[in-house]
């Protein structure tokens, strides 16, 4: 065995262009399934992160059309998680007074609704359409952002629904440049506003916190929406080991407030933190699949090219075989050596293509941190180990019908060959 490793790596290296091109095809898929799962661990920490900045004693409770029903398009309508912006059809049974009945629980700390809009937002000669936010000034005691300058509304304003804003990093940046914006008037609509405050940068999930704005709840829903109910809420709670027994709680006082009877009538979805990361970890499970075996493919054509370049291979050295095998070799040691070479050339591309996977990994990691994103770059053990195993599996399977077909020449036609 010895022998036919120091005889496989001297035809390796007498042919290095051949060998680096029959090991690209293998370079390439090992590197895009490092790439996948270094970047799924890094989307996985920027999740943890976006939920922790709800807290992980959190509970989401958000409007829902029940399944029963349906809107005009045939479809039901399903509001945006962590952005929930407003569905086609609207569900008005989401009231301050929930939140007040929910606050009630023995288990609940404190919780705050939230309402979502879309408004040109202008100073001077600067206008955006941007997301508005309206909540409770609850959501202060409960959300983890902090002000990079001003103050917080105050419940008093809430409840005078006084004109106020606070913006979003990036908003600041856009409408006021490099001037302070707090006690400077921004229009939202046909409204003026006075900023109050501006968030640090938060980063942000499928909706660009900092570009959005944030306003007293009762300002959104009285001046600007006209309405008087909630999409979504966010609760705190005391004890997270209670968070279903809690969500089952909420459910029971929302169904009694909404009159209804039949679960499957909510109009309402009540989630815990587990259960929200669980339904992300499923569908990016499903995600991650669908790119390792797009991923396959390409490790598949590289396996292919791995035993057409063994049968050329063959072609070449059956003089060389036939005289080693006139000179005592076995049909085991031609074997070996051929099985070998194929081996150590997917092994060799599996090297490569794990340092050019972690490297696009890491490249990935910068752009999003560049992004604002809490982005944690990772090349997960098990990623090395797959990528390992599939290089020798790759190797063995496309290289033992070669390695076949040599050891079983015969050494007298062999020798003849040319």
């Amino acid at each position: 065995m010895l022998n036919a490793f120091k005889q496989s790596t001297k035809a390796l290296f007498a042919n290095p262009a051949r060998t680096g091109l029959t090991t690209l095809g293998i370079i390439i898929g090992i590197a895009t399934v490092i790439l996948v799962l270094s970047a799924g661990e890094g989307f996985r920490s920027l999740i943890n992160a976006q939920l922790q900045a709800y807290g992980t004693n959190t509970l989401f409770v958000e409007t829902r059309v029940p399944p029963t029903t349906k809107n005009r398009a045939g479809s039901s309508a399903v509001s945006a998680d962590m952005g929930r912006a407003s569905s086609a059809v609207a569900i008005t049974t989401l009231k301050n007074r929930d939140l007040e009945d929910i606050k009630r629980l023995p288990n609940v700390e404190n919780d705050y609704g939230v309402v979502v809009g879309l408004k040109v937002v202008s100073f001077q000669d600067v206008a955006k359409s941007v997301m508005f936010y309206g909540a409770s000034p609850e959501r202060f005691d409960i959300d983890k952002g902090t002000l990079k300058s001003g103050r917080f509304f105050t419940s008093g304003e809430n409840l005078g629904a006084a004109q106020v804003v606070i913006l979003g990093s990036k908003l600041a940046e856009d409408l006021f440049l490099q001037n302070d914006p707090i006690g400077k008037f921004a229009r939202v609509g046909d409204i003026n506003f006075e900023v109050i405050g501006v968030y640090n940068s938060r980063g942000g999930l499928g909706v660009d916190e900092d570009g959005a704005l944030y306003m007293p709840l009762n300002t959104a829903q009285k001046k600007i929406l006209g309405i008087d109910y909630l999409l979504y809420s966010i609760v705190q709670i005391k004890d997270t080991k209670l968070g279903d027994a809690t969500a089952e709680d909420i459910r029971a006082v929302l169904r009694r407030n909404h009159n209804i009877s039949n679960p499957f009538k909510d109009d309402f979805l009540v989630q815990t933190q587990a259960q929200t990361l669980e339904t992300f970890n499923v569908i990016f499970n499903g995600i991650t699949i669908l790119l390792i075996a797009i991923a396959a493919i390409s490790l598949i054509v590289g396996g292919v090219g791995i035993m057409n370049i063994m049968y050329v291979v063959v072609t070449e050295r059956t003089s060389e075989i036939g005289l080693k095998k006139a000179l005592g070799a076995k049909s085991a040691d031609i074997l070996s050596e051929f099985l070998i070479e194929s081996v150590l050339v997917t092994i060799i591309g599996g090297i490569f293509g794990i340092i050019f996977g972690a490297g696009l990994g890491w490249l990935v990691s910068v752009i999003a941190k560049a992004g604002g994103l809490e982005w944690v770059f990772s090349v997960p053990i098990y990623a090395i180990v797959i990528a390992f195993g599939v290089s020798a599996t790759i190797g063995i399977l496309f290289g033992v019908l070669p390695a076949r077909s040599a050891s079983k020449l015969d050494p007298v036609e062999a020798m003849r060959y040319e």
